[in-house]
């Protein structure tokens, strides 16, 4: 029965593998259960008949089970390995946390490491916190401890949902936002992404799945994962922290969608806007939709950080505690890093939102088929009701791409989305044009291909939404886009 356990293992891994169902129930057979041998042997099924009716050769179905028992091995193995490369990662987070945050030396177990009564389980030993060295002099307390930021602070990672691998991404996002962050985080947060094709995908419900927490009276640093498949474990109860996520998500959205306002107008202008009224002036000035309190409150700040990011690596930390100054908190901080795009996939019919690897929105689309043109374009006009109308052939909401005939806009033919039947247009639902037009900033670049997204629609329960409106129509022109 010495290689039970592997087969088990597997089944559990592979329950609708017949084949391995069989050998399991052959060790359990030749080991005397009978009991769990016609269990197995249920649960083979067909395999079970054939292989008992048959003169299959013994050593083709051993060499089957070699080759499971290897495959499951390896598994074993590997998952070791990136549980030992999630602890090394925890080691260099907390090298560089600041010493006033370990005056104990004793840190709490990662929750994915497993508890002692699970079988299987590794216990990683107690990692004492690291004390940097202070220039002479100073106190090693107090600047740490007045910049001590007790959050909870998140960040948002690609995250292989109930992977063995899971904790070691989780942890390098908790790294990275440290970095970033430039302060001691008493409490932080890391959301799981989930991959599709070359994207992360960003959703209004992303999962909280690794919480940091520091106790600076106990010398204590905790980590805790809430993917109970992952870690084998029961998690605590992460509704507040949740909840918290949840404002975080469409706060950063409002700070992306500024950003890259701001960076659009450099673009366009050649100088940076010197207030957020050079952002949301009437038609043809509407760089951006409208604001929010968001913005107001970001503007200065952010536009200091973006001035500043072109100037290597001092330049970007000067930035940070310029923008924390000016009334950015290192909770505060943009998490998006590149200007927002559009991107449409004449195959799969959809039109996405993404800030570099991220995918922020994605919708069902109409198109024209070979008459919708491929290539790269800019927004050169953002019109509300264009000619008009908020229900003609062009619905509420017109984005025109780089001064031509062609443009993204709403349509009074919902039958038509997911289908080729505009002249070349890219024709979009009224909830879906009207959110994306307070997206993409005026200057969004517009990129149009074939199978260069994952076909899914991703949009949030509730919309992106820019207020203090300012007047975006244009009554005189007539537009005659390729509907």
């Amino acid at each position: 029965m010495g290689d039970s356990a592997y087969l088990k293992k597997f089944v559990e891994d592979h329950p609708k593998n017949k084949m391995a169902w069989y050998l399991l129930g052959k060790e359990y057979e030749a080991s005397g259960q009978t009991g769990k041998a016609r269990y197995c042997y249920i649960q083979a099924d067909g395999v079970y008949e054939a292989f008992e009716a048959s003169k299959i050769p013994e050593d083709l179905w051993m060499g089957y089970k070699a080759d499971l028992l290897q495959e499951t091995k390896r598994r074993e193995k590997r998952g070791r390995f990136l549980r030992k490369l999630g602890i090394a990662l925890l080691i260099a987070l907390l090298i560089g946390l600041p010493s006033a945050y370990a005056p104990g030396g004793e840190m709490a177990e990662p929750a994915t490491a497993g508890t002692q009564d699970e079988p299987g389980a590794e216990t990683p030993p107690a990692v004492p916190d690291a004390k940097p060295a202070k220039p002479p002099g100073e106190n090693p307390a107090k600047g740490d401890a007045a910049n001590a930021v007790k959050g909870p602070v998140f960040t948002a990672q690609g995250y292989a949902f109930g992977k063995p691998q899971a904790g070691a991404e989780a942890l390098g996002g908790l790294i990275d936002l440290q970095r970033r962050t430039g302060a001691p985080i008493l409490n932080a947060a890391v959301l799981g992404m989930e991959r599709k094709g070359d994207y992360l995908l960003w959703t209004d419900d992303m999962p909280v799945v690794y919480e940091l927490e520091q106790s600076p009276n106990q010398g204590m640093t905790k980590i805790q994962s809430y993917d109970a498949e992952a870690c084998r474990c029961t998690p605590p109860d992460a509704s507040g922290l949740q909840a918290a996520a949840e404002r975080w998500i469409p706060y950063q959205e409002s700070l992306g969608v500024l950003a890259s306002a701001m960076q659009r107008y450099q673009e366009g202008t050649g100088g940076w806007p010197s207030s957020l009224d050079d952002l949301t002036g009437p038609f043809p000035d509407n760089w951006l939709a409208g604001s929010d309190p968001v913005m107001v409150k970001a503007f200065g700040p952010l536009l200091k950080k973006l001035q500043n990011a072109g100037s290597g690596a001092a330049g970007q930390q000067s930035a940070e505690s310029d923008a924390s100054r000016e009334g950015l908190a290192p909770e505060e901080q943009p998490y998006f890093t590149e200007p927002f795009e559009i991107i449409v996939d004449t195959k799969a019919h959809v039109l996405a939102v993404v800030s570099g690897d991220k995918l922020i929105r994605s919708y069902p689309v109409g198109l024209g088929g070979d008459r919708t043109p491929e290539g790269s374009f800019v927004i050169s006009d953002k019109v509300i009701n264009p000619n008009g109308k908020d229900n003609g052939e062009f619905g509420s909401r017109g984005m025109q791409l780089s001064d031509t005939n062609y443009a993204i806009h709403g349509t009074n033919d919902p039958d038509s989305i997911g289908k080729d039947e505009s002249l070349g247009c890219i024709r979009m639902g009224k909830k879906d044009v009207e959110e994306l037009f307070d997206l993409a900033p005026k200057g969004t670049k517009v990129t149009i291909g074939k199978g260069i997204l994952p076909a899914l629609e991703s949009v949030p329960k509730e919309r992106f939404k820019l207020g203090h409106r300012q007047n975006q129509t244009n009554p005189h022109r007539v537009y005659h886009w390729l509907n």
